[in-house]
């Protein structure tokens, strides 16, 4: 089983080299983004995400998995800091939309390193695609994720306005 675990967490790291989703990759994200956004076929914490462009202005969108966690909703970057809509959502200042049959406007601010431990190991339990862009396993102890903490953005989900 961790063979074949192995070789598909290489072939989904590959599908994201340079932190750049690639060209399979562009494509199912567009399949997700249109199954996400409707709803269909996709649990409940699976949406689109849709911020303002920091150099073009125009929305981009992209399929996201929303990790709840004590009450609260929260968005991790799987790919660090240097994703395009991590420096998206910053230059918006958090603002953002979500969508899931309907579209929430919502304001998202970044998280403390030093609180975002249990939300990444809740957000690895939710999104088994984000694993293989993780350095240690969904089950490791809390003292890992706090030891990775630092290179993954995490952005609590708040009502814009």
């Amino acid at each position: 089983m961790g063979a074949v675990r192995d070789v598909l967490y290489a072939a989904k790291r590959r599908m994201y080299r340079g932190d750049r989703a690639g060209t399979l990759a562009r494509v199912l994200n567009r399949a997700s983004e249109w199954m996400y956004s409707s709803g269909v076929l996709s649990p409940g914490y699976a949406m689109t995400l849709e911020v303002a462009g920091r150099r073009t202005g125009r929305p981009v969108k992209l399929p996201i998995v929303v990790a709840g966690y004590e009450g609260q909703r929260y968005l991790v970057s799987m790919l660090g800091s240097d994703a395009g809509w991590v420096r998206n959502v910053r230059a918006a200042h958090g603002l953002a939309f979500l969508h899931r049959r309907g579209r929430e406007p919502v304001q998202l601010t970044e998280v403390e390193v030093g609180e975002r431990a249990p939300i990444l190991r809740r957000y690895l339990d939710l999104a088994p695609g984000a694993r293989p862009h993780f350095p240690i396993d969904r089950t490791a102890p809390l003292s890992e994720f706090a030891r990775i903490a630092d290179g993954y953005p995490v952005f609590r989900i708040e009502p814009a306005g």
